[in-house]
């Protein structure tokens, strides 16, 4: 973790410092200024497309009775992107269109959900059985009972 951390707090930047004044060294500043402007009104147009697409599949699949697992990370993604678009530079700026586009963001998703279940990714997937119990660990949000292993609020 502290490597990626550092990936991304220390090598990300300087590297796109880097492309950006080689690209000033080549084009000019006043043109790479308008290039980077450019790119990030296009990244800015294409998120909003993309968002609204997720958000029209994530309404369908919820009409549907199914759940929204693709729709949910598309979503994020999406968000991701959108964050990446706001960050001056080339590299983040090709990253979040990379993100953007469907067919890319079909294979980022599919390796995030393989992560999520197969009990590697950030969160973990309960499943229980009606009947046979549940997981001791896990709250139910829709009950009025205190969290396992919580005192009661209240006086």
């Amino acid at each position: 973790m502290l490597l990626v951390l550092a990936l991304v707090f220390l090598v990300v930047p300087v590297a796109e410092l880097y492309v950006i004044l080689q690209v000033a060294h080549g084009i000019g500043v006043p043109e790479t200024i308008l290039l980077l402007i450019a790119i990030s009104l296009t990244g800015a147009w294409l998120a909003r497309l993309s968002g609204v697409s997720v958000l029209r599949r994530l309404q369908r699949t919820v009409r549907a009775g199914r759940m929204p697992s693709n729709e949910l990370v598309d979503g994020a993604l999406v968000l991701f992107a959108g964050a990446l678009m706001v960050t001056p530079g080339f590299l983040t700026d090709l990253l979040a269109i990379a993100l953007l586009l469907p067919p890319t963001r079909a294979v980022v998703r599919g390796a995030i959900l393989r992560r999520v279940r197969a009990g590697r990714g950030l969160f973990r997937v309960v499943t229980t059985v009606p009947g046979q119990g549940s997981d001791p660990g896990v709250w139910d949000v829709d009950g009025w009972e205190d969290p396992p292993g919580r005192p009661p609020l209240g006086p």
